[in-house]
């Protein structure tokens, strides 16, 4: 005979499997009646071994005697997870903050790209996990291979030719329009008009927001963008340097200021400045996005926008445990303000 688990008594219950969970491993935040109910309808059903103690409300059940699948799983889905510091401070945060609430996690890789014949990882499709957090996956059939998954989820970014209204999870966006239009408006300011915007933004909602703020910024200002000081088409993940500096040797003139979508992309170019001899920020200012300690020479002196990582970490898996415990409620679009930093390379 199949032994009864936890999403069977919720079933019989019409509640979700983790306020299940939180009774049967003694965790607050059910009340006295519902908390009742559960032991009750878990022992009508053979769920507790011949002789386990079935607390109550009133008193407390040992871990020896804590039934065995009370701990839940969910997995952290990541494409690429060494590429970035950035990435890594958020998976640790997320890690700390599901140990807090004793859930377990699982690492699930994917590669950059979902090549033909491939299927997801099957401890996605096997029931194994509760719900999963899907980070620096960019690769548009991926995504929607990891949508149609009936799972709780939580996307921290999302590729923007997938419509938010075809969306089965709540999603996690950096707010970038705003604080790139400001420090676009804050390069005009100081006398630039001549103003570059690099950064694929097609790869990601985030890059495109950010692009939409430069843009924004130049209009209210009453500039025309010269489209041949931005490259904002396809970037090859394995080839940002060969193609941003094969961008630069092919402008004409050099621009009086580049506002780049991120610090990755940012210390190509400083970099390519550098080998030619231009002044930064003297004859070329430059900006970046993530305030990003991993690249020489740019912390501390590249005006960026810092991302909290660790409020971000925490954020997601609060929204996560949310969504397991109320999966049938609207979907969520969650904006996660950051800080400007200005720095040296638009000090003039």
């Amino acid at each position: 005979m199949r032994k009864t688990t936890m999403q069977d008594v919720a079933d019989a219950l019409n509640i979700s499997r983790v306020t299940v969970w939180k009774v049967l491993n003694n965790q607050p935040g059910v009340s006295d009646v519902l908390c009742n109910q559960i032991l009750t309808k878990a022992r009508e059903m053979g769920y507790f071994k011949q002789g386990q103690s079935t607390g109550s409300v009133n008193t407390s059940t040992s871990e020896a005697e804590a039934p065995q699948d009370c701990r839940m799983t969910v997995s952290v889905v990541v494409s690429r997870p060494e590429s970035s510091i950035f990435w890594m401070n958020i998976i640790h945060q997320i890690a700390k903050e599901l140990d807090k609430s004793n859930v377990s996690m699982m690492y699930t890789y994917l590669p950059s790209k979902m090549s033909p014949g491939y299927t997801l990882p099957s401890t996605l499709t096997n029931g194994s996990i509760q719900g999963m957090v899907v980070l620096n996956v960019y690769d548009y059939d991926l995504l929607c291979a990891l949508n149609n998954l009936k799972l709780p989820k939580i996307f921290l970014d999302m590729v923007s030719a997938i419509s938010r209204e075809t969306l089965t999870g709540d999603l996690f966006l950096i707010e970038g329009k705003t604080n790139i239009s400001k420090i676009t408006s804050e390069i005009i300011r100081r006398g630039r008009t001549e103003i570059g915007f690099i950064g694929d933004t097609e790869y990601a909602q985030t890059n495109k927001d950010r692009y939409e703020g430069y843009l924004d910024a130049m209009e209210q200002n009453h500039i025309k963008v010269n489209p041949e000081f931005c490259l904002t088409g396809n970037i090859g993940i394995y080839t940002y340097r060969e193609e941003i500096n094969s961008f630069l040797a092919g402008l004409k003139k050099m621009p009086q200021a580049f506002v780049c979508v991120s610090d990755f992309v940012a210390h190509f170019v400083l970099q390519y400045l550098n080998d030619n001899n231009y002044r930064v920020p003297e004859d070329v200012a430059i900006s970046g996005f993530d305030a990003s300690t991993e690249y020489p020479g740019i912390a501390d002196y590249l005006t960026t926008v810092q991302v909290q990582t660790k409020s971000l970490g925490i954020r997601l898996v609060r929204q996560l445990l949310y969504r397991i415990e109320y999966p049938a409620n609207p979907i969520e679009v969650t904006y996660f303000n950051s800080n400007i930093i200005y720095g040296e390379s638009t000090d003039f």
